[in-house]
C-alpha cells in the first residue's frame, strides 16, 4: 500500500511541528513538505502533487482560501483539508472552493488521522460545529437571494444589460432617457450587492435572474 503523501500549510511553526509529530504516528502517512503560507503551498503542490494538503485558512500573503482555489483548479486530484481555529464566514467559501474536509484545530489527533483516511476514501468530513455554521450561512445566503426584489423596469434593464446593450441602446429600446437608465442601474447594483455592469451580469446569469439572448 502506497503511503498517503501530505503537505502541511500553516504559518505557525509550532503547529506544523505538532502536526508532523502527530502524523508520524501513522505509518501509512508521509509528510512530504511543510510551508508557512498559501503561495508556498501552491508552489510545492505544483511540484510534488501531494495526495492531501492540510491547509490553514488565515495565513499572511496568499491565504488558504486563495491557495485552495488555485490548487483545486490545477490539481483536482489533490484533496484539501481545511484546518483552522475559526468557525467563520469563510467556511462557505472554502467548501465552495472544493475542500474535502473542514475541521478545527482543537480536534483530537486520532480524529484528524481518521479524517485523512476518510477523505482518501472519497468521503467529505465537516466538523459538527462547522456544519452548523455552514447550514446557517447557506440559509442566510438563500434568504438574501429571495429578498432581492427588482421592479419590472429594473428586470428589463438587467436583461438588456446581460445581452450586451449599452446605456444608450437600453434607453432607445425602453423609450426612456439615459439618466433614467443610470438610475435603474444604480438601484440594481445596490440590490444585487455588486459594483459594476460586469458583476451584475455575472450575478444575474449565475442566479438565473435573466437569460442571455
Amino acid at each position: 500500500m502506497d503511503k498517503i503523501r501530505i503537505l502541511i500549510a500553516d504559518d505557525h511553526t509550532m503547529v506544523r511541528e505538532g502536526l508532523r509529530k502527530l502524523l508520524q504516528t501513522d505509518e501509512n502517512l508521509e509528510i512530504i513538505a511543510e510551508v508557512g503560507d498559501g503561495q508556498g503551498a501552491i508552489n510545492v503542490a505544483r511540484k510534488e502533487k501531494p495526495d492531501i494538503i492540510l491547509m490553514d485558512i488565515n495565513m499572511p500573503g496568499t491565504n488558504g482560501l486563495a491557495a485552495t482555489l488555485i490548487i483545486k483548479k490545477e490539481l483536482p486530484a489533490t484533496k484539501v483539508i481545511a484546518v483552522t481555529i475559526y468557525e467563520d464566514e469563510e467556511v462557505v467559501e472554502m467548501v465552495k472552493a472544493g475542500v474535502s474536509a473542514y475541521i478545527l484545530k482543537d480536534v483530537a489527533g486520532s480524529e484528524l488521522i481518521s479524517t485523512i483516511h476518510k477523505v482518501m476514501a472519497g468521503e467529505v468530513v465537516i466538523h459538527p460545529r462547522v456544519a452548523k455554521r455552514l447550514i446557517k450561512e447557506l440559509i442566510r445566503n438563500e434568504n438574501k437571494k429571495d429578498e432581492i426584489k427588482l421592479t419590472r423596469r429594473e428586470k428589463d434593464v438587467l436583461t438588456l444589460l446581460v445581452q450586451g446593450s449599452s446605456n444608450k441602446n437600453i434607453a432607445d429600446i425602453m423609450f426612456i432617457s439615459e439618466k433614467t437608465v443610470k438610475n435603474h442601474l444604480t438601484s440594481i447594483f445596490r440590490k444585487l450587492g455588486v459594483k459594476d455592469r460586469t458583476q451584475a451580469a455575472v450575478y444575474a446569469l449565475k442566479n438565473n435572474m435573466v437569460e442571455a439572448d
